[in-house]
C-alpha cells in the first residue's frame, strides 16, 4: 500500500519559523552574537602583529619589540580561546533551547493528529521525523552551528583585514571568489534534492522496519521472513545509493575548492611581490595578507563542509515544521451537556481519501445504558463506525449526538472512551499508569477498579505490587493484562459512553471469556458501542447491529436474530458449527 507523507515546510517558511523562535530569546542572541563577533576578530590579531614585527626587524627594531609583540599574540590567542568557548557554549544554549521548543510543538501536533492521517501516513515517516530528523537537527544546532558562525564571521573579519593592509592585496585575494561561488552553487542543486530524497527514503525504510517488527508473528507464521528482509535491503539500499551520491558530489567540490584556494593565494603572492618591488607596500604587509588568506582556508572550507550537514538538517527541519506547523484541533467555542447518555448516529456516510463509501447511510440510536454489538465480516466498516461514533473520525455525511448534542461540542474526553485491542502500557509505576485516566484517584479507588475486571490476583502477586515498574525496559503484562489494566483506567474515567473496538481480540481463546467479564462489568449500566470479534460478546449485548459493505442489513437481540434466520444467523452458525 502506498503511503502518504506528513507536509514538508518550505524553506522560507522553515528560516521563519526558526528566526521566530530565537527572536522570543533576545539577550541571549544578542551576547551569543556579541561574543561571536569578538573571538573571530580576536583572530586577526597575530597575523597583524607579525607583519608589523617583520616591518620592525628590517627596520632594526630592538629586542623589547620583539618581545612586546609575543606577549600581544599571547593575550590575544588566550583571549580569542576564551571568547570561542563562551560563544560555543551559547550558541549550543540558544539552539538547544530553540530546539526544544520546536519539539514541544512537533509533539503536541502530533498527538493530536487525526486517526485517519495516522493510518495514511504509517509509523515510519513519523517515526523518522521524531528520530532521525530531530537527531540530524540537534547535531546542525549544537555542534554544526558554532562552527559555522564562527566560520562565517572569520570570513568576514578577516577579508576586512585584507583590505584594510592594502586595497590591491584584497582585490588579489578575491580573484579566489568567484571560483569559491561557482564551486558551491555547482554544488548546492545538485546536493540539496539528494538530502530531501534521503530523508524520505529513511523514512520508506523506517516503515519497512517496524511494519515487519510489528506483524512478526504473521511474518513468521506465513513464512515470509525472505520477503520481508528483501524489503527492508531494497529500502536501505535506496537511502544508501542517495548518500553515496551525495558524497560522489563532495568530492568534486573539494577539488574545486582546492583550486579556488591555489589561485587565491598565487594572486596574493605575485601581487604583492610587485608592490613590495615598486615600494608601494612592504614586506611585513605582504605576509601579513598572505597569512589572512590562509587563515581563510580552514573557515571556507568548514562554511562548504558545513552547508553540507546544514543541507541535511534543513531537510529535517522542514520536516519538523511541516508537522509543528499543521493545524491543531481547536476546541468548541462554548461546550454542552449531554441531556442523556444516549448516543444516536443519524445517516453516517463515510469514504478515506475519496475511495469508495465504507459506510452508506448507517442510522442507530443506542438507548442510554443499552449495549449494542456492532458485528460483520472484515472490511464491513465496523471499526469505521466507531470510530465516528467516539468522535475520532469525521463523518462524510450525517451526524452523531450525544444526548441531543454533537459530539464536536462535547468534552469528548469526559464523555466518550474508546478502547482498542492495540493498547500501551506506559513504563513506570504500575498505579501511575492507571491514574492516567483520573489523576487524583486514590489507591482504594485504583483497586476497586482493578477488582472490577478481575487483575486483583496478578497484581498482588507482582514484586511491588502496585508500585511495580511497567513498560517496556521493565515487567511487561501479558496482551490480556494490559486490556485489563485498560479497562481499569475506563473504569477510573467514568466515562458516559464506552466504546471498545475489538478489546478482547489479543487474549486469545484461554483468556477470551475472562476478558469478556472484565469488559461487561467495566461497562455495566454505561452506553456502550462493541465491535465484537468474539460472536459471544454479541451474544452477551442488549442488542445486534450487522453490517455488510457499509450498510445496516439486520438489527435486534441476539435470539432474534439467529431465529430470523439472516445475515446474523449465518455468522453465528458459522462460528458455533451448527450447521457442521
Amino acid at each position: 500500500m502506498t503511503r502518504g507523507l506528513l507536509p514538508i515546510a518550505s524553506a522560507r517558511r522553515t528560516w521563519a519559523v526558526l528566526w521566530v523562535e530565537v527572536r522570543r530569546l533576545p539577550w541571549l542572541g544578542v551576547a551569543t552574537l556579541a561574543t561571536s563577533v569578538a573571538a573571530s576578530a580576536g583572530g586577526l590579531v597575530a597575523p597583524w602583529v607579525l607583519g608589523a614585527m617583520i616591518d620592525d626587524i628590517a627596520g632594526g627594531a630592538d629586542h623589547g619589540d620583539v618581545v612586546v609583540a609575543a606577549v600581544i599574540i599571547a593575550v590575544a590567542a588566550l583571549g580569542t580561546g576564551l571568547l570561542t568557548g563562551v560563544s560555543a557554549a551559547l550558541l549550543s544554549r540558544l539552539g538547544e533551547t530553540v530546539l526544544a521548543r520546536l519539539r514541544e510543538r512537533v509533539l503536541d501536533r502530533t498527538l493530536h493528529l487525526p486517526a485517519t492521517t495516522l493510518d495514511r501516513v504509517g509509523a515510519g515517516d513519523l517515526l523518522s521525523r521524531v528520530g532521525d530528523d530531530v537527531s540530524a537537527v540537534t547535531t546542525a544546532l549544537v555542534t554544526t552551528g558554532p562552527q559555522l558562525v564562527s566560520a562565517l564571521l572569520t570570513i568576514v573579519l578577516t577579508a576586512g583585514g585584507l583590505f584594510a593592509l592594502d586595497w590591491r592585496l584584497g582585490l588579489a585575494g578575491l580573484l579566489a571568489g568567484p571560483m569559491y561561488v561557482l564551486a558551491v552553487r555547482w554544488y548546492l542543486p545538485r546536493s540539496g534534492p539528494f538530502y530531501a530524497r534521503e530523508r524520505v527514503a529513511i523514512g520508506e525504510r523506517a516503515q519497512a522496519m517496524v511494519s515487519s517488527l510489528q506483524s512478526g508473528a504473521t511474518v513468521r507464521a506465513y513464512r515470509l521472513e525472505a520477503a520481508h528482509t528483501a524489503q527492508v535491503n531494497e529500502r536501505s539500499r535506496v537511502a544508501m545509493d542517495l548518500s553515496i551520491g551525495v558524497f560522489r558530489l563532495f568530492t568534486r567540490l573539494v577539488g574545486r575548492l582546492n583550486r579556488a584556494e591555489l589561485v587565491g593565494l598565487a594572486a596574493i603572492l605575485v601581487c604583492g611581490f610587485l608592490l613590495v618591488r615598486a615600494d608601494l607596500v612592504t614586506v611585513g604587509a605582504t605576509t601579513a595578507a598572505a597569512l589572512y588568506f590562509h587563515r581563510l582556508f580552514n573557515p571556507v572550507g568548514a562554511v562548504v563542509l558545513e552547508f553540507d550537514e546544514i543541507q541535511s538538517a534543513g531537510a529535517s527541519l522542514a520536516r519538523l515544521v511541516g508537522v509543528a506547523e499543521l493545524e491543531r484541533p481547536r476546541p468548541p467555542a462554548v461546550l454542552r451537556e449531554p441531556a442523556d447518555s444516549g448516543l444516536e448516529l443519524t445517516g453516517v456516510a463515510h469514504r478515506y481519501d475519496g475511495g469508495p463509501l465504507v459506510l452508506d447511510d448507517v442510522s442507530v440510536r443506542i438507548a442510554p445504558g443499552e449495549r449494542l454489538a456492532v458485528v460483520g465480516a472484515t472490511g464491513a466498516g465496523k471499526s469505521t463506525l466507531a470510530g465516528i461514533a467516539a468522535g475520532l473520525l469525521d463523518p462524510a455525511a450525517g451526524s452523531v449526538c450525544l444526548g441531543g448534542v454533537p459530539v464536536g461540542e462535547l468534552d469528548r474526553g469526559r464523555h466518550i472512551a474508546m478502547l482498542s485491542q492495540e493498547v500501551h502500557v506506559f513504563s513506570g509505576p504500575l498505579v501511575a499508569d492507571l491514574r492516567l485516566a483520573k489523576p487524583d484517584a486514590t489507591v482504594t479507588e485504583v483497586e476497586q477498579a482493578l477488582s472490577l475486571v478481575g487483575a486483583t490476583a496478578w497484581v498482588r502477586a507482582l514484586p511491588d505490587g502496585l508500585d511495580t515498574v511497567v513498560g517496556e525496559s521493565a515487567h511487561r503484562p501479558t496482551a490480556a493484562q494490559a486490556q485489563q489494566l485498560a479497562l481499569a483506567r475506563l473504569v477510573l474515567a467514568d466515562p458516559t459512553v464506552a466504546i471498545l473496538d475489538e478489546a478482547t481480540a489479543e487474549a486469545g481463546s484461554a483468556g477470551a471469556r475472562e476478558l469478556e467479564r472484565a469488559a461487561a462489568a467495566a461497562t455495566k449500566g454505561r452506553t456502550t458501542l462493541i465491535v465484537a470479534h468474539r460472536l459471544t460478546q454479541a451474544e452477551l449485548a442488549d442488542r445486534v447491529l450487522v453490517l455488510d459493505h457499509g450498510r445496516v442489513v439486520e438489527t435486534g437481540t441476539h435470539a432474534d436474530l439467529v431465529a430470523a434466520g439472516g445475515r446474523y444467523a449465518e455468522l453465528w452458525r458459522s462460528w458455533t458449527g451448527a450447521g457442521r
